[in-house]
């Protein structure tokens, strides 16, 4: 009890979910895509992924950064996960895809890429304002997102205790950063951690539960989360 008092909390009824849990000093919005690729073309599709990323990455006339591309080791094979990031938010994306429809090499690029893959989906983010803001890191390391789809009505409730637990997992610097869904797939949570290894993953997730407190925010979590897919990527 005396824990929660020094822990800021939202109150659900007082503005949408987007303002009340969101960073307020900035303006940046996150799209998240999962590409499933055809086994046979992974090497390909990455070679090609990486050169258009950095083209767009480099060009100030775009304002959007590739904050991360991962390729899933554990979990969906054979699977992409891009995490993009737009500074401005809405207008900045508009932007990006206004000019990528007149972009005669990103067509192309697409065309291509298409011939590669079997499915493809994404999801338009905004990241918890109690979270790690998501920086560049020396590696390697390897990155496991773990994906919540919530109960409807409990987002808040999710992350106003979060806005605790996360203060047991700074240790080893495993936080990367924090998202929910605006777009697409409604009512999901992706945490993304970053280890030096599997082992290192073990211990670090068991020193957090030698911390006093960690127990209960786990166990009031659980209680508003459904189904949680994780994948494990370098």
């Amino acid at each position: 009890w005396f824990r929660s008092l020094f822990v800021h909390k939202v109150d659900a009824r007082k503005d949408a979910h987007s303002n009340l849990l969101s960073k307020k000093e900035t303006s940046n919005l996150y799209k998240i895509q999962f590409h499933n690729v055809k086994p046979e073309c992974l090497e390909a599709y990455n070679s090609l992924e990486a050169e258009v990323q950095n083209r767009l990455h480099q060009d100030k006339d775009y304002p959007c950064e590739v904050v991360g591309s991962w390729n899933t080791w554990y979990g969906e094979q054979d699977q992409a996960v891009h995490l993009w990031r737009y500074t401005g938010g809405y207008p900045a994306l508009t932007e990006c895809l206004q000019k990528l429809k007149t972009n005669k090499e990103y067509l192309e690029f697409r065309k291509e890429r298409a011939k590669m893959l079997i499915s493809r989906r994404n999801q338009l983010l905004l990241e918890f304002s109690f979270w790690n803001e998501p920086l560049p890191r020396q590696g390697p390391n390897m990155y496991e997102m773990r994906s919540y789809s919530l109960k409807p009505g409990t987002m808040i409730e999710w992350g106003n205790h979060w806005a605790r637990a996360i203060k047991y997992r700074q240790e080893n610097n495993e936080a990367v950063g924090g998202f929910f869904s605006q777009i697409g797939d409604l009512y999901v949570v992706h945490h993304l951690w970053a280890y030096e290894s599997l082992q290192s993953r073990e211990e670090t997730r068991n020193s957090a539960w030698l911390k006093e407190g960690w127990d209960a925010n786990v166990f009031y979590t659980g209680k508003t989360a459904g189904l949680c897919p994780h994948r494990y990527s370098q």
